[in-house]
């Protein structure tokens, strides 16, 4: 533990510990760019230079381990001038314009700049080579702003563990992107956006849609409804000043209506759909496994991210059996909405615009597969991320703050607190635990506070075990089975479970993967920047939310029961297949 003076501030710190790390612990600010915490400290940008006394030169501060006795200046003249000095350099390759770029309004070296006095450019000479990469639904590439700090990259291959983004080329020809300067859509790019919401300038950003959901609110033949997923309402706020785990969700619920929707729903509808199909699927694979011995896939993989699933498709196509069949509730959400709801409302679904506002790029991509038309017609036809959601309330000219707090529509607004938890990385195996007890034993869950402590929290890969008593009627087989699942958020980690499974090193009933860190709360459109520590504020939230409901399993949503007593019929029934289930598809690796 050697202690260490920050700006004349003692302390104490793990061995190991970066100077960066110890100036954060001692409250110290030093700005970064290339930085990601417990991810990436490769020096690269050299904007978190510090003045070591007895070093030579400035030292980059995220590489430079603290050791006993160390002095350490933040703030000195050298420093400053260190740090403007790199700075201006890379505004002078930047090809940027700040008036009219995406990421004015939180862009970290426009920020730094600020921050470091300067006002002009006192560099000029040859701009970075631009490339504009729009090939993908989700995502648009701007070369010209890249400034190489490679978080992309690290996200992308340590991460992700996905691969599509490297730095090419040297020094000043360095072009972060795929292999050999090809656009996204011809290598494998699983679209989760992860690059987007690490990337500290407007190089990568999501496909903008704003433009398109006006249009569909200004045009008269057109019916227009939102569903808002669940993550939304804990993250939404940072847009407009609330602290990271701020629960928004009337004043969300308020500033859609005032935008002219004709109906805002609420994703949090089709996640309760989505564990009475995924349930009852896991249920079905179980007894024909265990009653009818019949040579069913096991274990079942987790459905609901977009991300994950083309991760399968392309990296683990052995394997897309074991995924469950059931669509994401994004893509449930509107095939109800253009069947079950047009026809109450006596709308074509044609005549029908159906709006998501996703914490996920990843969800544009699924919106546009040409599978996803139960309907007749493009299930979902336009997805906004958080951060385009905000960026129109503003537009609106909406005082988002001074909103009062309202609900959800019926029937497609109402939901559960299982459904809350979605948005967390283990709450899609929590609600489907929920519900499935209670199917399987028609007793209340056992767990205290409806929590499955082992399953949560931001460990990469998760497990429990829990032990079937009481199974009744058809379910009886259960009686002493050791359910055992898993979680696992981020691909990389998903990729050491299903090293586990294929190896035979572990065995599983259930599997969850969210694509992105801390699950959908972490997603690629979510409000930048994305620590633990706003990971943990949003998830606590959320867990806020859930615990807030007067009901709080899946099962219980009364208009879901209605929907399949008016409609459906049952759970994984035919109606339900053909509408709220899909296929996946192998994808050559490029």
């Amino acid at each position: 533990m050697p202690t260490l003076t920050i700006d004349d501030i003692k302390v104490e710190v793990p061995e190991g510990t970066s100077v960066l790390q110890a100036a954060r612990q001692a409250g110290v600010n030093i700005p970064t760019l290339c930085y990601l915490e417990d991810v990436q400290a490769i020096g690269a940008c050299r904007v978190c230079l510090v003045e070591v006394e007895g070093a030579r030169t400035l030292v980059a501060s995220c590489t430079q381990p603290a050791t006993e006795g160390m002095v350490v200046k933040t703030n000195t003249g050298k420093v400053r001038a260190g740090r403007r000095t790199v700075v201006e350099l890379l505004l002078s390759e930047h090809d940027g314009d700040c008036k009219v770029c995406p990421r004015s309004a939180d862009c970290e070296l426009r920020t730094l700049a600020e921050e470091l006095g300067i006002g002009e450019l006192t560099y000029t000479g040859e701009k970075t080579r631009r490339f504009v990469d729009d090939s993908t639904p989700a995502l648009v590439r701007d070369t010209g702003k890249c400034i190489s700090c490679r978080r992309c990259v690290t996200v992308c291959n340590e991460v992700q563990g996905v691969g599509a983004l490297f730095a090419q080329d040297r020094g000043f020809d360095t072009l972060i992107g795929p292999a050999f300067g090809s656009p996204l859509d011809d290598v494998v790019c699983v679209q989760c956006g992860q690059c987007a919401a690490v990337c500290p300038v407007g190089a990568i950003t999501e496909r903008n849609q704003i433009d398109e959901v006006w249009a569909a609110l200004e045009d008269p033949t057109k019916t227009v409804v939102v569903q808002t997923a669940p993550a939304i309402r804990a993250a939404l706020g940072e847009c407009f000043g609330y602290p990271p785990g701020t629960l928004v969700t009337g004043k969300m619920v308020a500033a859609l209506r005032r935008m002219g929707f004709d109906a805002v729903f609420d994703t949090d509808f089709a996640a309760d759909l989505t564990i009475m199909e995924e349930g009852t699927e896991l249920l079905e694979r179980l007894k024909r496994a265990l009653v009818d011995g019949e040579p069913v896939v096991l274990p079942q993989f987790s459905s609901c991210s977009p991300g994950w699933i083309n991760y399968m498709e392309h990296f683990n196509p052995d394997m897309l059996a074991n995924l469950s069949t059931c669509k994401s509730p994004q893509q449930m959400f509107g095939a109800i909405s253009k069947t079950y709801y047009a026809d109450k409302i006596g709308v074509r679904p044609e005549d029908m615009v159906v709006v998501s506002v996703m914490p996920c790029t990843a969800k544009k991509f699924e919106a546009a597969r040409p599978e996803m038309t139960a309907s007749g017609v493009r299930d979902v036809d336009i997805v906004l991320t958080t951060r385009e959601l905000g960026a129109m309330i503003t537009q609106a000219g909406i005082d988002f703050r001074a909103l009062p707090d309202e609900k959800m529509d019926a029937p497609l607004g109402i939901s559960t607190g299982a459904a809350d938890i979605f948005a967390n990385t283990g709450g899609v195996m929590e609600a489907a635990l929920r519900t499935v007890w209670e199917i399987v034993t028609e007793t209340p869950f056992p767990f205290p506070d409806l929590h499955v402590e082992p399953i949560e929290g931001l460990e990469g890969v998760k497990t429990a075990s829990i032990k079937v008593q009481g199974a009744r009627g058809e379910w009886s087989f259960l009686e002493g089975v050791d359910l055992k699942v898993a979680v696992a958020h981020g691909l990389g980690n998903a990729q050491k479970v299903i090293d586990q499974i294929r190896d035979g090193e572990a065995e599983y009933h259930f599997v969850e993967v969210m694509t992105c860190p801390g699950g959908c709360i972490g997603g690629g459109g979510q409000p930048r920047f994305t620590t633990d520590e706003v990971r943990k504020a949003r998830m606590q939230a959320i867990f806020k939310e859930d615990e807030g409901r007067e009901l709080r399993k899946s099962h219980e949503n009364p208009a879901v029961r209605a929907l399949y007593e008016e409609y459906l019929g049952a759970p994984c029934g035919e109606l339900s297949h053909d509408l709220l289930h899909t296929h996946y598809f192998e994808h050559e690796r490029v």
